[in-house]
């Protein structure tokens, strides 16, 4: 996979370098600015980046604009990105710019827990999401006496929540331990309960027609 890299901490930027070449992924290139990051795309669109949400000159939402911006003129690339944080609007703007999937928001302390990192760099790469499973809690987190997630049952949460990281129906049944028919009713019954109506043309508009639903 041909991956660029925007992150202004020189040790973390060479240590993802190091991990994605020795897994075997091509780094066209790795920069310190979203400046360069969008001269670096515009050059030689890769498959995916790798971006931190705060750069310079500022570092409040220079990488989150910088990815906005590509998803926006070029849909095709995969964006994952990295903050400090959980910082809810930022996740919701990645989430409803209506460009689909092949899209990721994950915290910085995930990306040491290297096979959970790989793992959502490979679902972004393959046009799918992927989450931080504490980014997805605070996402879902709402009042109960407005909200319509009061309907759904813990295991319906569970599953909910899962497909907001991006998983797929059977790794669903993977993780539940369930038949992948199981899994179908209970994502059947979420978008009921939501009141979801229409048909997605994939797994990854499903996943952020719910969350924007949430958001609304």
């Amino acid at each position: 996979m041909r991956v660029m890299l925007a992150e202004d901490s020189t040790l973390l930027r060479e240590g993802l370098v190091r991990l994605l070449a020795e897994e075997g992924h091509e780094i066209r290139a790795a920069v310190g600015t979203a400046v360069e990051l969008l001269a670096a795309v515009e050059a030689d669109p890769p498959d995916v980046v790798v971006a931190d949400v705060r750069m310079p000159p500022t570092h409040t939402d220079e990488g989150l604009r910088a990815a906005l911006e590509i998803r926006s003129r070029m849909p095709e690339v995969g964006v994952l990105v990295l903050s400090q944080y959980v910082e809810k609007r930022y996740a919701t703007e990645l989430l409803t710019d209506g460009t689909g999937g092949g899209v990721g928001y994950l915290l910085k302390d995930r990306v040491a827990q290297v096979d959970d990192f790989l793992d959502a760099l490979d679902r972004v790469g393959r046009g799918r999401t992927a989450f931080d499973p504490e980014v997805v809690r605070r996402l879902l987190a709402r009042s109960t006496h407005t909200d319509p997630l009061a309907r759904l049952t813990p295991r319906e949460m569970e599953v909910l929540a899962a497909m907001a990281q991006g998983h797929t129906n059977a790794s669903l049944a993977r993780r539940l331990h369930v038949s992948q028919s199981a899994v179908e009713k209970h994502v059947n019954a979420i978008f009921d309960k939501l009141e979801l109506t229409g048909r997605s043309e994939g797994y990854s508009r499903r996943v952020l027609a719910v969350l924007r639903y949430l958001d609304s």
